[in-house]
């Protein structure tokens, strides 16, 4: 989404900032942002810039961490639930696979993460890379759309 500057100003702007979610009163995300500027006016769909560094912990049902994704910028959209992730994207789930990439979408409805970027995964096993992606939320389950290179690594060179 470009933004028009000119007609475009911030109804909110605060630093070092963590916001909570939860479901009946369950603990399920936490972000946290160096910079939030958040619009409300003229636009058709209110929106949240998180600039300066971002990082998002999600929680399961027994409020233990699932996963991590942090990112160097995102901007949430409020009414469709939707957060995009850019720069330097890092998911990181509790069996200690990493995604790297540069854009990746939290469909916070439907609680799935994708992008049709370049991608890495690595495992404890082994480095995949690929473009495009489709996970759950908490990344323990993704599939990669097209897969480049497979390396399989010896436990020395971990």
């Amino acid at each position: 989404m470009s933004l028009p500057r000119n007609k475009l100003s911030p109804s909110q702007t605060a630093d070092t900032v963590s916001m909570i979610y939860t479901d009946s009163a369950q603990l399920k995300v936490v972000i946290k942002a160096n910079r939030l500027i958040q619009f409300e006016k003229n636009v058709s769909e209110p929106f949240t810039i998180l600039t300066n560094g971002v990082n998002v912990t999600f929680f399961d049902d027994e409020e233990k961490v699932s996963s991590t994704l942090k990112a160097n910028y995102a901007i949430r959209y409020q009414l469709s639930k939707r957060m995009e992730a850019r720069y330097a994207v890092e998911v990181v789930n509790n069996k200690g696979e990493k995604l790297e990439t540069e854009k990746l979408t939290w469909d916070e409805a439907n609680k799935r993460i994708y992008t049709k970027e370049f991608v890495k995964i690595t495992t404890a096993t082994q480095i995949i890379s690929g473009k495009g992606l489709e996970s759950n939320e908490d990344f323990s389950r993704y599939s990669i759309k097209t897969v480049t290179a497979t390396v399989q690594l010896q436990n020395d060179e971990l």
